[in-house]
């Protein structure tokens, strides 16, 4: 980024909230059927029918406000947010403006080695609008109101991040709270968090906020960063040929990595607020919010701390293994059958997740299950599995049905070799290949790495590595 410029952020996450209803009807939440199969007579805004709110949405969130240190307001008051657009029946959406439930909390990330605080501004409930989808039919679009109903907890940050890096910082941090606290999937490939970004401009030095521009239900970590990246420079650009920043609504396009514009950006005033008049204010009381501080789950960052104790590993590995509810579950439930805890997170962070990761998957995905990794981890404590042997079964266990036992047998894996054998074998790659061996003793010290590969080789990855370099060493220099 040009080094003149900084740049100001603030995010709006929706989190839609696990429960099996919808906030102001009985109608249910699941992801993935029938369009409008799931959508009741409140969801359609037919007149006469009045909204009935799901307690536990106001238990959720009160969980997340304990979650992130923040004030929990003593009464909910739901406000209408009049609005037109076809996904929305009613023509206004319940939402909340003067009193969120969730006040002013607190979030720290940590981006290259460097912790900040970032603000959140409030946190407040409000139902979701139904989808508009324009590729179902030539020349139409059409409606779904199954998501119309569906419980979002709106999370909105202070303008306090100031990189696109922090930015997509701050929203893992959020998934992480919410996937811990079990109050969302957090699923971004299904809308389940859906992030808006506040970006705008300034001179380092400048306090005066720039015009700022909203970036519109960005659905992946990866295209937050982007989205922000390219917003900042081309308003960067913008000002430095003297044109104005328009305070706007833009939508990103992930195809073309650009923005473009949508409309021009709405004031509070513009919804028309008014308090809901079928909804009555809720009190919440003291003795409600320490219930539900006092049952919350381990969070992340207390998580963090205990494997670093219990389990002897670095703050890096904990960290890591901690970055998802489900990696942490999984680690816990191998490192508690193996001898080694660090050997658990070092192939768990390594091998595994590589191969999840060339996959696009998450480790809930993963075809290796944690019985799998504590079968190879305990061969490999044992001492009757080598460590590129147990590579190779990982690799092979991901698209065999088969047993890592009889995978290894199969592979030929099962016995390591013993020093006499290594030795032999050693004498017979140096016999066939006295040139290579003729230019190791000359000078060429690269072709030790040669060496070493055959002898892997033939021995099918069997081999301690470790005694295959102290042997060749030896026998090389003969």
């Amino acid at each position: 980024m040009n080094k003149e410029w900084e740049s100001v952020i603030g995010l709006e996450v929706h989190v839609q909230l696990s429960t099996e209803s919808k906030i102001f009807s009985n109608a249910p939440t699941k992801f993935g059927q029938e369009q409008n199969s799931q959508a009741s007579l409140v969801d359609l805004g037919l007149p006469g029918v009045l909204p009935v709110l799901n307690e536990k949405t106001i238990e959720m969130a009160i969980k997340f406000g304990c979650a992130i240190d923040a004030e929990i307001s003593s009464k909910a008051i739901f406000a209408r947010k009049n609005y037109f657009y076809p996904d929305l029946p009613k023509g206004y959406q319940i939402s909340q403006l003067d009193d969120p439930i969730v006040g002013k909390g607190k979030i720290n990330v940590e981006v290259d080695n460097e912790e900040r605080e970032i603000g959140i501004t409030r946190a407040h409930l409000e139902e979701d609008a139904g989808k508009s989808l324009h590729d179902k039919y030539e020349g139409f679009s059409a409606i779904d109101l199954n998501r119309a109903g569906t419980p979002l907890l709106e999370i909105v940050s202070e303008p306090d991040l100031r990189s696109a890096k922090e930015a997509v910082a701050y929203l893992k941090k959020i998934h992480s709270i919410i996937t811990f606290l079990d109050i969302s999937d957090g699923d971004m490939s299904q809308g389940s968090m859906r992030c808006d970004a506040n970006v705008s401009i300034r001179k380092f030095g400048d306090k005066k906020l720039g015009n700022r521009t909203e970036l519109k239900n960005i659905n992946s970590f990866r295209f937050v960063e982007k989205a922000i990246n390219h917003e900042i420079n081309r308003q960067i650009e913008l000002i430095e040929n003297g044109t104005s920043i328009e305070q706007e609504t833009r939508l990103y396009d992930a195809n073309k990595n650009e923005t473009r514009s949508m409309r021009s950006k709405e004031h509070a005033n513009d919804y028309r607020y008014f308090p809901d008049p079928d909804l009555i204010p809720i009190k919440i009381t003291n003795e409600k919010i320490q219930e539900i501080k006092e049952s919350l789950p381990e969070l992340p960052e207390q998580k963090i701390i205990r494997f670093m104790e219990d389990y002897e590993i670095s703050n890096y590995e904990s960290k890591n293994l901690n970055s998802s509810k489900e990696l942490s579950h999984f680690f816990e439930i191998v490192a508690d059958k193996v001898s080694s805890a660090e050997l658990a997170a070092k192939w768990i962070l390594g091998d595994l997740t590589a191969i999840l990761n060339k996959n696009n998957l998450n480790i809930k995905d993963s075809k290796i299950s944690s019985t799998d990794m504590i079968d190879l981890l305990k061969k490999i404590e044992e001492g009757s599995l080598s460590g590129p042997g147990a590579k190779k079964i990982i690799e092979l266990s991901w698209s065999s049905e088969e047993s890592i036992d009889d995978l290894i047998k199969k592979e030929g894996l099962d016995e390591i070799k013993g020093e006499d054998e290594i030795i032999k074998i050693i004498d017979e790659i140096i016999k066939n290949n006295s040139k290579q061996h003729e230019q190791y003793i000359q000078g060429k010290e690269k072709l030790f790495g040669f060496f070493v590969g055959q002898v892997m080789k033939e021995t099918k990855g069997s081999a301690d590595p470790k005694q295959v370099n102290e042997l060749l060493s030896k026998k090389l220099k003969q």
